[in-house]
């Protein structure tokens, strides 16, 4: 038998139809024991949470990060820009903002409302209840901009170049496939199965890259590396596509990667994900019932210092293997077919690399890992939509109703999302490769998310008028913006007649200047706003106040041992940026 073909052969098929039966059981299973548990005199405390390990926090930080758009957009990024787009992976230092920063202001707000705060509830709190519902509504356009749509592409093209499905065959099957998972298996099916990936999504992309490494080396992993290095860095004109930062104007990235301007841009999208993201803050507030905060805050920052160490990989299990792929497409000789053309191939070099690289049996094994992230990706979201709809918005209007009715309503509003995303997938597919779409539309979303969160906790003059404003502000803006980068073509097409020549300056500026821009805008408007309107009460105030006790405990929860461990993350993060100047 030939152990290396490349094509799914019916080994491939035997294993990913048994892993799929074993994964139906073993969710199932757990499931039952999960209402079992549910039954017992602890279900208030399993409600309300429980403090996982700091290394369980670390991964799970890690496992909610890694979702469809790695698959496909990160490899597709790395085969098309190389490392032009490391800056938004790069974060690992970014998150450790979020334990040593945040989350004691976070932790202080729970002991103020005596339970564990959403991001919604922290914006009513400091600022007004309108403020905490615009998030939501936010959020919910967010899911229609990126979730569905960006799930569902993903979907598309792996199946189309790993399986041989037609793209809309296999986007469609993936949201059929997921709706009937998470009617069945709800939140704990997605945790579980979120459990099940993410080993198998470690393993099998870093068999990928070492295995194309060796594929481009004739054998040797170094030879391989030296040769990716040397090919990716004679791209786009000689300017090659092997360092992070674009500082002559003459390089074609130059115009979508403006200098030193594209890690601030990173860095801003970042700061809003990390640090004020509902999906990631959730996995590091958990804890028991009365339990001290000096427990509480050390096992959240050593959690989040171990999610930084995490953080290094996706580069290596998905961008790197992008590169790889461009490299091997001009491979003569190898036996490996790379056919990577245009756009629409690059993002389809990691199916590719699966398909080509990894040995009959183990293609069947890594795809499991895979399916199982597009499917938990794609259930997390249908979860959270219908919870954040009917929380926020229809409970408080239809107050009395029964249970089933409410769940009813909050699946009717998931239909409709995912029909407005479903709708909205031509329009993504028309603005260019889906990673840097992906972080064009966060771009839109996180300087208003920044300007607030941050000035809300740090600042005790900001006006709870002034946070109202600055995000619905913000956020209209942005979705100004996003509808000229549609009509112009972000910005590239010929536009004629007076109003589009007097606006040039906000639909033709690069979007990563944009977004700086726009950050200092909301910055400056809220504190504007701030001077003309009511100061935030007592209450406000004392909920971002830290008491000499509070400061005290906050000293206790960490070590020499933290320290060290911080700055390892940092040093890390700080030698990829040397290699890859």
């Amino acid at each position: 038998m030939n152990w290396n073909a490349h094509e799914f052969v019916w080994q491939d098929w035997s294993i990913l139809a048994v892993g799929f039966v074993l994964i139906v059981w073993y969710v199932w299973r757990t499931l039952k024991k999960d209402k079992e548990k549910m039954k017992g005199a602890d279900s208030q405390d399993y409600l309300f949470g429980k403090g996982e390990p700091w290394y369980i926090i670390g991964a799970a930080i890690f496992a909610a990060n890694i979702g469809s758009e790695h698959l496909v957009g990160l490899a597709g990024t790395g085969a098309k820009d190389g490392v032009g787009m490391a800056h938004w992976e790069m974060q690992g230092w970014m998150i450790l903002l979020l334990g040593w920063l945040f989350v004691p202001f976070y932790q202080l707000l729970n002991n103020k409302l005596g339970k564990i705060i959403t991001m919604p509830d922290f914006l009513k709190y400091r600022y007004t209840k309108r403020t905490g519902s615009w998030l939501s509504i936010i959020t919910l356009i967010a899911y229609i901009l990126t979730k569905v749509s960006v799930t569902a592409f993903t979907g598309g093209i792996f199946f189309e170049y790993l399986l041989g499905l037609p793209f809309w065959y296999g986007a469609l099957g993936l949201i059929a496939i997921t709706a009937i998972f998470t009617v069945f298996g709800g939140m704990k099916g997605v945790m579980t199965m979120s459990a099940i990936q993410t080993p198998i999504l470690i393993i099998g992309s870093f068999l990928v890259l070492f295995l194309g490494l060796s594929a481009l080396g004739d054998g040797s992993i170094t030879a391989g590396w030296s040769n990716m290095m040397t090919y990716c860095g004679h791209l786009h004109n000689g300017y090659g596509t092997t360092h992070m930062f674009h500082l002559k104007t003459g390089d074609p990235m130059y115009h979508e990667y403006p200098g030193f301007v594209v890690f601030l841009g990173a860095s801003i999208i970042g700061f809003w994900y990390w640090c004020t993201d509902q999906h990631i803050v959730q996995r590091v507030l958990g804890q028991t019932r009365g339990e001290d905060n000096v427990t509480v805050m050390k096992r959240a920052r050593r959690g989040t210092i171990a999610a930084g160490y995490f953080k290094l990989l996706p580069v290596f299990m998905f961008l790197i293997p992008g590169m790889i792929a461009i490299a091997l497409s001009s491979k003569t000789g190898s036996g490996i077919t790379m056919d990577i053309t245009n756009q629409h191939d690059t993002d389809g070099a990691f199916a590719m690399m699966v398909k080509n690289i990894l040995p009959v049996g183990v293609k069947g094994f890594v795809t499991i890992g895979f399916v199982c992230a597009l499917v938990t990706s794609l259930a997390a979201f249908f979860n959270s939509c219908a919870t954040l709809f009917t929380e926020d918005f229809y409970k408080p209007m239809k107050k009395g109703m029964s249970e089933s009715h409410y769940v009813f309503v909050g699946r009717v509003a998931t239909v409709v999302v995912v029909l407005l995303g479903l709708l909205w997938l031509p329009v993504m597919m028309n603005m260019g490769n889906l990673y840097s779409y992906l972080q064009g539309i966060q771009s839109l979303l996180a300087p208003s998310m920044v300007a607030v969160f941050t000035l809300g906790i740090f600042s005790k003059k900001i006006t709870p008028k002034a946070g109202e404003w600055g995000l619905i502000g913000g956020f209209i803006i942005g979705m100004l913006r996003l509808l000229t980068n549609v009509i112009t073509d972000s910005g590239n097409s010929v536009m004629n007649g007076s109003f589009w020549n007097s606006t040039a300056w906000f639909w033709q500026t690069n979007w990563l200047i944009f977004e700086c821009w726009l950050l200092v805008f909301i910055i400056a408007m809220m504190i504007v706003v701030s001077i003309f309107t009511p100061a935030p009460s007592k209450e406000q105030v004392e909920a971002i106040t830290f008491t000499g006790d509070y400061k005290k405990q906050i000293k206790e929860s960490f070590n020499i041992w933290d320290i060290v461990a911080t700055l390892g993350v940092v040093a890390l993060c700080a030698a990829f940026y040397i290699y890859f100047w």
